[in-house]
């Protein structure tokens, strides 16, 4: 039986105000970038008639499958494709920041999953308690997400060859992807709504209930998290068995129970952390060599810091802002309704050939 050091409470100031600072000024900048595209689409629909605005680079960030391809012919090309190179700044960043401060953008940036924590908390507040499913629905549905993820990864890395991807992101289709994807909601179908609504009313009774369960994003941050080498870590020999960092956890992991939280769903909220009442028995750690505590101001820091130095990075070379001219802008506006995108392992396979068809073809004209 390990024996227990006198109890001294934990004095250091929590982390949860800033960091609803920095959820709240990210959430500000998405607002921000969704006016400007507004604006920017205006002008398109009015044929070139109103204020001309350019497209913000930013609206790339949500085209995470766009931006999941763009990463994948860099590293087979070591190429950036200019159709959208903000949105591979942007992944760079956020994996970067995962593998650094584990899944921490889902909680510290990500729009969704602010706005899923607000939803989280109105539920709290209603129910008086944090409500969980049972077991045998919990970890099926939690699956979802990494098969999602599982088949995005298979229809781009195995079913399309390197001269399909880039004949993918070259088309017509991914260059409007984000005005496509602007009048998803814009004009959205009845069944679009009802969906959102279902998961908006879900997310009220189980908490996250998009972030747990089906969002393939966060279920790759959460693999790449696993490699980070910073992890909160329990000291068993000061802990009161209190149970609060248990019930603090939004994702449900017992750290109470654990000495290493090596979780994929630990999204570094810090929450644990702050309402540990022994100091220095809740911490987050580098497992690195030096084993040092890292305050959870350097996490705040770093958080924010990784994201500016990386899209800086893409700013800083050029690679931010795309080059397609509004000439071009306007003509693909016209013609977009007859755009699509290949679904299905057939539709691949078409896709693969019409590629391998088209590059002959310049070979043959030069």
């Amino acid at each position: 039986m390990e024996k227990k050091n006198k109890i001294i409470r934990n004095n250091e100031k929590g982390i949860q105000k800033i960091r609803f600072a920095v959820q709240s000024l990210f959430a500000l900048l998405c607002i921000w970038i969704g006016v400007e595209f507004y604006l920017f689409v205006r002008f398109l629909e009015t044929n070139g008639a109103s204020a001309f605005y350019q497209r913000p680079p930013g609206v790339d960030g949500f085209l995470p499958i766009s931006s999941f391809m763009s990463f994948y012919y860099l590293l087979t090309t070591g190429e950036i494709h200019q159709a959208h190179p903000a949105g591979l700044f942007i992944f760079l960043a956020i994996v970067l920041m995962s593998l650094v401060f584990g899944k921490s953008f889902c909680s510290w940036m990500c729009p969704i999953g602010f706005l899923s924590e607000l939803i989280g908390d109105f539920g709290e507040k209603i129910f008086k308690r944090r409500l969980k499913l049972p077991k045998f629905l919990d970890y099926p549905l939690r699956s979802l997400k990494y098969l999602m993820l599982g088949f995005l990864i298979y229809s781009v890395i195995f079913l399309m060859t390197p001269l399909a991807i880039k004949y993918f992101l070259d088309s017509p289709y991914n260059i409007v992807a984000d005005i496509k994807m602007y009048y998803f909601f814009a004009n959205i179908s009845r069944t679009s709504l009802i969906v959102i609504s279902v998961l908006f009313i879900l997310s009220i009774f189980i908490r996250n209930f998009w972030c747990r369960f089906l969002c393939p994003y966060g279920a790759l941050l959460g693999i790449v998290s696993l490699f980070s080498p910073n992890k909160i870590q329990r000291n068993s020999t000061s802990c009161i068995d209190c149970g609060l960092c248990n019930k603090a956890c939004p994702s449900f992991i017992k750290v109470d129970k654990v000495k290493t939280v090596i979780s994929d769903e630990c999204s570094t909220c810090l929450n644990c952390v702050d309402v540990c009442p022994v100091k220095d028995t809740l911490q987050l750690n580098s497992l690195l060599p030096s084993k040092k505590k890292i305050n959870k101001k350097y996490v705040a820091i770093g958080i924010v810091s990784i994201f500016m130095i990386v899209t800086g990075l893409g700013i800083f070379t050029g690679n931010w802002q795309n080059r397609v001219t509004k000439e071009e802008y306007l003509l693909h506006y016209k013609m977009m309704n007859s755009y699509g995108h290949p679904t299905g392992p057939n539709a691949m396979k078409q896709l693969n050939e019409q590629a391998s068809k088209e590059i002959k073809k310049e070979i043959k004209e030069n």
